[in-house]
């Protein structure tokens, strides 16, 4: 049985079109993403969504949340604690303004599709029950961007908890792709008092599911997954828990992985850099193989 990656059959042509050079490749947008983690006793789990099958990127494939960066998530007004940002700027390797950026989307995209908020009133603690209609009113103005994130924490006395991340990988979206994203991977550990919920428009199913469970799905082609998803997943099935995966964050390599697509014998080759899982062929006419 053929496992759930993610394939769309448009790729195939945007792949040849890639190779043969009539395709230019869009600039990829700068984005975030949260593996959110709990402790079941016997391992960590991880918080996944379904997005809708609608959805014209990914549609039916689980994925962690995560999002772009609004251009208002430099504002250096952002109340932080943790590392400084000049101490993200050197891990992430970009500017500060940058790393301020994707920190705060990853943040930000949390509270926003998770409803979990890694923030407190000092640098010490991170808020409670995140729950209730006024709770409820400043998510949904952060969706519409009707309000900044800097403007939600001033407006509650909050500082961003940037040493409860750990930056765990980054990927960038193949060159043939028409929506591309430089992401940056994150593992966090479900604040105590807090809990998730399905409060994005885009999934319509969340679960908490242990790594090595996902994969599995994955494998019999029961989960529909992006190469960095199922990757990701692999790598934390090796933790024993969410502290564990947070001690092993600040060694994790943050070098982009991005899809390579090559002519070889009259076939287009794609493949990723790392495991050999996600190669595929694309002959000169017809659909892809595994």
């Amino acid at each position: 049985m053929a496992n759930g990656q993610w394939f769309p059959p448009e790729w195939p042509d945007r792949i040849r079109a890639l190779a043969d050079g009539t395709l230019t490749p869009v600039t990829p947008r700068r984005a975030a993403t949260v593996m959110l983690l709990r402790d079941t006793g016997t391992g960590p789990a991880v918080h996944m969504l379904r997005r809708r099958a609608s959805m014209a990127f990914a549609g039916g494939a689980y994925a962690y949340p995560g999002g772009g960066v609004d251009p208002r998530d430099d504002d250096r007004a952002v109340r932080w604690a943790g590392p400084p940002r000049a101490w993200w700027a050197d891990r992430l390797q970009v500017a500060e303004a940058e790393a301020q950026a994707i920190v705060c989307a990853a943040v930000r995209e949390t509270y926003e599709e998770a409803g979990v908020l890694l923030a407190g009133p000092g640098e010490d603690s991170v808020v409670g029950d995140t729950t209730g209609p006024d709770w409820e009113a400043d998510r949904a103005a952060l969706v519409a961007r009707e309000l900044s994130f800097a403007e939600f924490l001033d407006s509650r006395g909050l500082a961003l908890r940037s040493d409860l991340l750990g930056a765990w990988a980054r990927w960038i979206t193949p060159e043939f792709e028409s929506r591309r994203y430089d992401t940056w991977f994150f593992v966090v550990a479900l604040p105590a008092g807090q809990r998730t919920r399905n409060a994005s428009t885009e999934a319509d199913r969340t679960v908490w599911i242990r790594p090595e469970d996902a994969a599995a799905g994955y494998d019999r082609g029961e989960l529909l997954m992006l190469p960095p998803t199922i990757a990701t997943l692999r790598q934390l099935a090796a933790c024993g828990s969410p502290a564990e995966a947070l001690a092993a964050a600040p060694s994790r390599d943050l070098t982009p992985v991005l899809a390579r697509a090559r002519l070889a014998a009259g076939e287009v080759v794609l493949t990723w850099p790392g495991p050999e899982e996600f190669t595929r062929t694309v002959p000169a006419d017809g659909p892809a193989t595994a």
